[in-house]
């Protein structure tokens, strides 16, 4: 009975809990003094777990998602030519067997197949944004997506207003000119804002503003669309992920927990665009260096950066400047974005300052994308990033992660179901 007893209690102190962010708004907040004067015993039983356990027994799982979902079932183009080269289907449940996939990344056979899925993946968006939206897109142009919840820390801003800036440029050239400078892009946004997040759909009327009127200009054509897609969920997603070719994951360093959309794009063959933030730090290091585009400043230099901000000490980047100023023309139609704008202007203040950097990463972000350009003007290249790409996101399966809950939290053992 007593044994029993024992028992019974070391399993209430047996907790696994899971956090995916580190952002105040998703988390709750109790003042220490409420907590007391309210809940005293459960503050003597926080406190106790804080002498006791800390920091022995808090530690970090890395994020990850199913290859079942985000490879096998809604990319099967793909999957068919996985199998095919690394000769079985194990890989589905054995994801480390994707990283066979490395030694044939420079394979002129499998890099034609490897295409070849890729481009009827984007001939099934382009038919879809058609569907959804009216726009049509070519599906040889570079597919360029950021798909997530909007909010200023994931910085679509900065995606927009490097669209705007690639835009300006195009319009300062020829036809010749502006060919041989720009690659052509498909430029998809999607994601929902808080209903109450006024500035998220400022930011989203933005984009479709900015939408509208580079996709009637004629003198532009397919150099350039820029789309949102409505109503983005899931059934969306696995549309899109598989069509992918560069994947925008641009917060501000040190504010996304980890994410696992970059690890959906990855295993689709996708190559990222990025900051030092999340599980793009995890995915850098697996994928390879050479096979990610990184810019921005890292989570370590933020605080003193605001700091910079706060002294009046920031000297904005001449074409930041000229981007905000283009946007205040009208060139987008007759909506006033002096709101969405000066939050990226002043030293301090709510809504003000520019807190999540926009303008400090803006000039290392339209540098890296010229990298881009660049990268997929070699077709061959771009193809062995993307192979490796796949190859290297064996490590972000949700399986790898569940097995180590399993190991270090649960103190289980897998069980074979025959």
């Amino acid at each position: 009975m007593a044994a029993t007893r024992v028992q019974h209690l070391e399993m209430h102190w047996t907790v696994a809990y899971t956090n995916h962010t580190v952002l105040p708004e998703a988390l709750e907040k109790w003042s220490f003094d409420l907590m007391q004067r309210l809940l005293p015993r459960h503050v003597e039983i926080i406190e106790k777990i804080d002498e006791q356990l800390w920091p022995n027994k808090f530690q970090n799982k890395t994020n990850g998602v199913t290859p079942r979902r985000w490879i096998y079932f809604c990319n099967p183009d793909l999957s068919a030519v996985i199998t095919k080269w690394i000769g079985t289907k194990d890989w589905v449940l054995k994801t480390e067997k994707l990283a066979e996939l490395r030694k044939f990344a420079d394979n002129e056979d499998l890099q034609i197949e490897w295409r070849t899925a890729k481009r009827n993946n984007k001939i099934k968006v382009a038919s879809f944004l058609k569907e959804r939206t009216g726009y049509s897109v070519n599906p040889d142009a570079m597919f360029d997506i950021q798909v997530k919840r909007i909010h200023e820390y994931k910085r679509q801003l900065l995606n927009i207003l490097g669209i705007v800036y690639r835009y300006k440029k195009m319009k300062e050239m020829t036809a010749s000119e502006r060919k041989a400078k720009f690659v052509p892009r498909v430029c998809i946004f999607g994601g929902k804002a808080f209903a109450t997040y006024a500035q998220a759909k400022r930011i989203v009327k933005f984009i479709t503003d900015v939408g509208a009127t580079i996709n009637h200009d004629l003198d532009i054509g397919d150099l350039l669309k820029v789309i949102f897609v409505p109503d983005y969920n899931v059934s969306a997603a696995e549309l899109l992920i598989p069509a992918s070719e560069l994947s925008q994951h641009i917060s501000t360093a040190g504010m996304e927990a980890s994410g696992t959309s970059n690890m959906k794009f990855a295993m689709n063959g996708c190559l990222l665009i990025g900051t030092l933030d999340g599980a793009n730090v995890e995915i850098r290091e697996e994928v390879g260096e050479d096979n990610f585009f990184l810019f921005g400043a890292q989570a370590h230099e933020i605080a003193a950066l605001r700091e910079e901000r706060a002294a009046g000490k920031f000297v904005p980047d001449k074409r930041f400047e000229e981007v905000k100023k283009f946007v205040r023309s009208g060139a987008f139609g007759p909506y006033n974005y002096d709101e969405l704008m000066g939050s990226l202007e002043g030293n301090e203040g709510f809504g003000r300052a520019d807190y999540f950097l926009v303008g400090k990463d803006f000039p290392s972000y339209i540098e890296c994308q010229e990298k881009v350009d660049e990268a997929y003007r070699d077709q061959r290249r771009w193809t062995k990033m993307s192979i490796l790409n796949t190859a290297g996101s064996h490590k972000f399966s949700s399986d790898r992660t569940i097995h180590e809950y399993a190991k270090d939290i649960w103190n289980i053992d897998p069980f074979e179901i025959i």
